[in-house]
């Protein structure tokens, strides 16, 4: 089970939903300025709970994900395809020489088409090794890839993310 720190935020302006937003491992609770802390405390309970079952990666099957994209966008079929949970400078990564590839447990409460597009960006390392333009059309055959790399940037530029989402705007640390 994925820990996960709740934060409550009484909003101003938010009248009649509570909303909740995983940020890292930190689940922001944002709630009716007429609710109370005690039922609201309650809600966000209830919802950390909801979250950490979506979030489990024991149900994402990821080498079955990954060998479908292989299939689908005439990729190679990577040898080993693992969850890490100490992966926090990178969205994933791969060996080439071996076919494995690595995925940061934080996607999995990610849209499954961000977890697709990290997956089809590792993919793509097993036919071209670097970052250049042969690898970049490769990635870019994957229908929301631009859509992927927005949501990851935007993830990035979050202020309130802390150090658990790594820089994707460093050259190095792309997904």
């Amino acid at each position: 089970m994925v820990d996960m720190e709740i934060e409550l935020v009484r909003g101003t302006r938010r009248r009649k939903y509570v909303e909740a937003v995983l940020i890292g491992d930190r689940l922001r609770v944002s709630f009716p300025y007429w609710m109370s802390v005690a039922e609201a405390q309650v809600t966000a309970e209830e919802l950390a709970e909801r979250m950490r079952k979506r979030t489990e990666t024991s149900a994402i099957d990821i080498a079955a994900r990954a060998r479908r994209l292989a299939r689908e966008l005439d990729l190679p079929r990577p040898r080993i395809v693992r969850w890490v949970d100490n992966m926090r400078q990178r969205w994933g990564s791969c060996t080439p020489e071996d076919g494995t590839i690595r995925v940061s447990s934080r996607l999995a409460g990610y849209p499954s088409w961000v977890l697709d597009y990290v997956l089809v960006h590792e993919l793509a390392h097993l036919v071209v090794a670097n970052h250049g333009r042969a690898h970049d059309a490769l990635v870019d055959r994957f229908p929301y890839a631009e859509r992927a790399r927005g949501f990851l940037i935007a993830v990035d530029l979050d202020p309130d993310h802390g150090d658990d989402v790594p820089s994707l705007l460093s050259g190095d640390v792309r997904p």
